[in-house]
Formats: structure tokens, sequence, C-alpha cells
């Protein structure tokens, strides 16, 4: 099974309700997705979004590097040859993750078609369904009390709640939404890097005075400020996960070993693909430290990927957050993996399992 072309088409899909953060807000879900053709018939599907203030990668910046510099280094090679691929993919240009990620997930999905099994065996087996969390966003109280409590309904037992915008007025949002949850669902908090190290550490001592219990709290400083992570994480009870601050093993390493997080968040899209977040989900094993699977906003392409590790990997990835198809209005992707709100369910299809994309709109590249 030898690659013979690459193609590239958009996929969008509306969201239910605008997706906000302390860094942006989104009203779609668009990716690039990417189309490996083989010689023996098979096809490979990979995607990833635009995530320029996180990873630097547009749409643009995605479709040149993997159109320009990796199709030519891997067009006429074989699939078979998984580890020599990766390394070219991962050795053909410096950053570019999302570039990378999406192609990666392309050649592991025809990896898994040419042994006729789904990705997750070949990664090592497990049980085949697994749960997520849901993304509460930030907005004004009484929303955001009432997106939770639909979740809840949904049957959702763990919910992401996203702030950092207010330091203040955070803690009354978590408050409120703490006491209408009422110990039906876990909280997780997510700050996307929205606080300084003296705030998070006096938000969330004040928020554990006053009894609220949270599972974690997610990049609460910016990604670069490993000091920062490691002043929060001395001082406040509740477990500080990494996200923004580790894209690869190298800063997975350097945060287990200053002890600057609890938890590290693997995001294929961070990680430029499926080998890296492997070795960080290894790494972790290896020191004992929990990782969550997690996703930008994106098709259920690569969160597919992303849980068929999730499965492969769960004695050290205990946390899922793979939430995007849930916020969709629809699932244009049919594949071997099934989103049923908090369920996710994937089949014994080879690779990904993709059969077919609605609303897919080729690129002529």
């Amino acid at each position: 099974m030898k690659i013979q072309s690459i193609r590239f088409g958009m996929l969008n899909v509306p969201l239910k309700t605008p997706f906000k953060t302390a860094m942006r807000t989104v009203k779609e879900i668009e990716d690039v997705v990417v189309i490996v053709e083989t010689d023996t018939g098979h096809t490979g599907y990979g995607s990833a979004p635009a995530t320029a203030v996180i990873t630097g990668d547009t749409h643009g910046s995605i479709i040149e590097a993997i159109s320009k510099v990796m199709s030519p280094v891997l067009i006429g090679r074989d699939i078979a040859d998984l580890n020599n691929l990766i390394n070219t993919v991962q050795n053909s240009i410096v950053r570019n993750f999302s570039a990378k990620a999406a192609i990666e997930i392309a050649i592991y999905d025809l990896f898994g078609q040419l042994y006729n099994a789904p990705l997750y065996q070949l990664l090592g087996g497990g049980d085949n369904v697994i749960s997520t969390d849901i993304t509460i966003s930030v907005d004004y109280i009484d929303k955001m009390v009432e997106d939770t409590l639909n979740a809840i309904e949904q049957g959702f037992e763990t919910l992401k709640i996203k702030v950092g915008k207010d330091p203040a007025l955070d803690i009354e949002r978590i408050k409120a939404i703490y006491a209408a949850v009422n110990e039906r669902a876990l909280i997780r908090l997510d700050a996307n890097q929205g606080w300084t190290p003296k705030q998070t550490v006096s938000v969330l001592q004040t928020l554990e005075d006053s009894g609220v219990q949270l599972e974690l709290v997610e990049q609460p400083v910016r990604g670069d400020d490993i000091e920062g992570m490691k002043y929060v994480t001395e001082r406040i009870h509740t477990p500080v996960m990494a996200d923004e601050s580790s894209f690869g093993p190298k800063e997975a390493i350097e945060l287990i070993r200053t002890r600057a997080a609890d938890i590290i968040n693997i995001k294929l899209m961070k990680t430029g693909g499926i080998s890296n977040a492997v070795k960080i989900a290894d790494i972790a094993g290896i020191y004992g430290v929990n990782c969550m699977i997690g996703c930008m906003l994106e098709s259920s392409i690569g969160v597919a990927a992303a849980a068929h590790i999730a499965v492969a990997k769960a004695s050290v990835i205990t946390k899922v957050d793979l939430d995007t198809p849930a916020l969709g209005k629809y699932d244009p992707v049919t594949s071997g993996v099934q989103f049923n709100n908090s369920e996710i369910k994937i089949t014994d299809l080879p690779g990904l399992g993709i059969s077919k994309i609605d609303n897919l709109t080729m690129l002529d590249i």
C-alpha cells in the first residue's frame, strides 16, 4: 500500500451555541481535511483546525506545509514503513504541529486499514467505550448555570467550565454553578491562560475555603510561564493541569521534572500527531502522572483519532475532554467512532473507519 496522492478539503460545522473562552469566540468548526490516497484504492483521512493563538497554525499554513513540504517526500512511500514515514513527517519542517497532526492521522488511519484493525488495537487495545466531559463556555452567570443544567440533563457527569476573564466574577460564576450542580457532576475549570499566578492562587484558595471542590484547574497562567505554573501548583490543593505549557514530550518531561503541574493535557494538534501523543502518555506513565486527552474546536476526524489513543492508553489517560462533536449542530463524519453525548464508542472498523464526510468542499491545490 503506497501513497499515491494527497488532496485537501474544507469542512464547516456550525455550533449549537458560540464557543467562548478567555482568548476567543468561535461560531463554527472549520477544519482542513487531508485525504491520502493509495495505489490499492484505500483512503486515509486526517484533519486540523486553525488555532493561530495557540499553535500558530492557520488553514493556509497547514495546507502549504503539507502540500509543498511534506507531500513531495511522502508520495510513493509504503504505509507499512510506519516509523520511517512518521520520522519523515516530524523532521520535514519545524513546528507546524497541526499540519503534522493532520497528515499523521491520515497515515495511521491507513496503517489500520493495511492490517484490517481499528487503530486502538494496533496501539495496544483496551475497553472500546469511554466517557467525555462537556465544555461550558464563559458567559453571564445565569447563562452558564442554564448550560450546566442542560448538560447534566443530557447525561454528562463531568463539566469543564471556561473562566479566566475576571477573577472576582469568575469566583461568583463557579460558586453559582457549583451550587446548581449539587454534586451531580464533577467540575473542572479551564482558565485558558487568563490569570496571573497570584490571581490563580487567590481565586482557588477562595473557592477551596468556601467549600467548592474542583477536580482540577487547567492552564490558569500563560503557557510559557512554567515558574508561574509551579508557583500555583505548590500553593493550592486543587490539581493543576498543563495545557498550553505542554506541546511535545520535552515540555512534558520538564513539567514533570520540576513538578510544575499535576496532570498533562495531550492534544494531537499540539503534539504534532499520534506518535508524540503516545510518547507523552508513556513518559507520564513512567512517572506515575495522569494525563487528559483533549482536542481543539475541531471535527470528529481528529477527535476520533484522539479517542483511539484514549482507549489504548487508558491506564495513563484517565480524563477525557473530547466533546466537540457534541457541540456541533450535526456530525458530518461517518466513522468507526460513535459519539453519543458523553459516551464515545469505537467499533471494529479498520483504521478510523471513515466511510463518508458530508458537506466536504474539495480544494483545487
